[in-house]
C-alpha cells in the first residue's frame, strides 16, 4: 500500500496511486503556480458554497450589486472584465433565483439598475458566513506580512502597476 496522493480522494478509495509527474519547466513558471493556485482555492470555493448553489461570478455579482445599489449590468462587467452577455446571463441566473431584481433607473428609463432582493440579501448573508471560512482556510497559511505582500504583488500583475 502506498501513500494516498491528492487524486486518490477526487477519484475514490479504490483509485491507485498516481506517481506524481515531474512539471519540468512548467515549475519555473509564475502561470503555472497562479493556475494551481487558482484550481485550489476554486476547489474549495465550490465545495464550500455547494449549499447554496452560488458560483464566484455569481457571488461577485451579488458583493457588487449590495455595495452600488442602481448599478448597472454594463457597470459590473466593466468591474469584473467580462462581456455584457456573459454579465446579461449571470444576472438572469440570479434575478431567476430572486436573488437580484431589475429596476428603471429614475433618471435614465433605457437604464435598468440593480437590486438584491431581500432573499439576496439573506443569502448574501449566508455566502458571507462561508466566504468568511473558505477564505481563513488559505489566510492561515500565510502571516499577515506575507499575505499584504501576496496582495500587492497579485494587484501589481492584473494592474500593471
Amino acid at each position: 500500500m502506498g501513500t494516498k496522493s491528492p487524486q486518490d480522494d477526487v477519484e475514490g478509495e479504490d483509485a491507485p496511486a498516481t506517481p506524481a509527474l515531474d512539471v519540468g519547466r512548467l515549475g519555473d513558471l509564475l502561470g503555472f503556480h497562479l493556475r494551481m493556485a487558482h484550481v485550489a482555492i476554486y476547489r474549495d470555493f465550490a465545495e464550500t458554497m455547494e449549499e447554496l448553489a452560488l458560483t464566484q461570478k455569481q457571488l461577485a455579482v451579488m458583493e457588487l450589486v449590495a455595495g452600488n445599489p442602481g448599478a448597472s449590468q454594463i457597470d459590473l462587467a466593466n468591474t469584473l472584465g467580462t462581456d455584457r452577455a456573459t454579465m446579461m446571463a449571470l444576472v438572469n441566473r440570479l434575478a431567476v433565483r430572486d436573488l437580484i431584481e431589475r429596476r428603471p433607473s429614475a433618471a435614465d428609463r433605457r437604464r435598468q439598475e440593480l437590486h438584491l432582493t431581500k432573499a439576496g440579501r439573506a443569502m448574501l448573508a449566508r455566502a458571507r458566513e462561508l466566504i468568511d471560512k473558505h477564505e481563513r482556510r488559505f489566510l492561515e497559511l500565510f502571516s499577515r506580512d506575507e499575505m499584504d505582500a501576496l496582495r500587492m504583488a497579485l494587484k501589481r500583475i492584473y494592474k500593471g502597476n
